[in-house]
């Protein structure tokens, strides 16, 4: 007579052809189960007191989180729609050190190492809106062909993405330029060119630009800058004016008959160099 097949949970007394009574081993097979349902209970009280204790950057890729930075923005006058947008989009605490991720979404500019800052949102949202009021801009809903200069860990460069055709972004620092490429390996990011040299020199192999913009201020714009923005583009940097006392966002219009300059908010930005390093 063929034996039937056991079944689950095992009683492994009478499997194995003990003869072990029914009272006698009911207690043995039931202590292991207790024990199990001991640890499942200790394993979920470490999981609450895990919950409790857990860092506040918890839900930093909400969309929520991002949504209440662009309603500052948006009470700070920024009314740039494709702007805001793309701040809606990306993830700012991915471009920070985790230390700092909690301050992300706050209006400060943050330490993101080589003695670098990445700018505060208020400013990055001020200058993309400036771009987006030039001719070109206006015309097409974008910002064609865009330069950036001092690429830092590359939150600027990923809402560029969002707001432009392609990107070039040029990165003096070696460590920065490394950095940057990692923060931007898992964004969906576009025709984006990440490139390791010297800031003042552009980038003439993809000239000319519709949009330059600086995150680093010296006493003028290099020519070279000039050079490579395309008739009806827009430039904006930060540079030291001497009768404003200190660094303004100045803004660059090329147009066929010469170039436009206009200043406007103070800001404070690192100063550009030359060389990399």
């Amino acid at each position: 007579m063929t034996r039937p097949p056991p079944r689950f949970p095992l009683d492994l007394g009478r499997v194995q052809g003990t003869a072990r009574a029914t009272s006698a081993a009911s207690p043995e097979l039931l202590r292991p189960q207790r024990h199990l349902h001991h640890a499942a209970q200790d394993a979920q009280q470490q999981q609450q007191a895990s919950a409790r204790h857990a860092p506040q950057g918890l839900g930093l890729d909400s969309a929520a989180v991002r949504s209440r930075m662009v309603q500052r923005l948006r009470a700070d006058g920024v009314r740039c729609e494709p702007v805001l947008q793309a701040f809606a989009q990306v993830e700012r605490h991915r471009f920070v050190d985790t230390a700092l991720a909690n301050q992300a979404y706050e209006d400060t500019s943050l330490p993101i190492g080589l003695q670098q800052t990445i700018s505060k949102p208020s400013v990055v949202a001020r200058m993309l809106a400036l771009l987006f009021e030039g001719e070109h801009a206006r015309q097409q809903g974008h910002l064609g062909r865009v330069l950036e200069i001092g690429t830092g860990c590359g939150y600027q460069a990923a809402l560029l993405a969002l707001l432009s055709r392609s990107v070039v972004s040029i990165e003096r620092l070696k460590g920065l330029h490394d950095k940057a490429r990692d923060n931007l390996a898992g964004q969906q990011a576009g025709d984006l060119r990440l490139v390791y040299g010297d800031g003042r020199l552009g980038h003439a192999p993809r000239a000319p630009y519709t949009s330059i913009v600086a995150a680093a201020g010296g006493d003028d714009v290099p020519v070279a800058w000039l050079d490579q923005l395309a008739v009806g583009g827009r430039l904006i940097a930060p540079t030291h004016d001497a009768e404003r006392g200190g660094q303004v966002l100045l803004v660059i219009d090329k147009q066929a008959e010469g170039v436009v300059r206009q200043w406007h908010d103070a800001v404070h930005f690192v100063p550009l160099q030359s060389g990399a390093a």
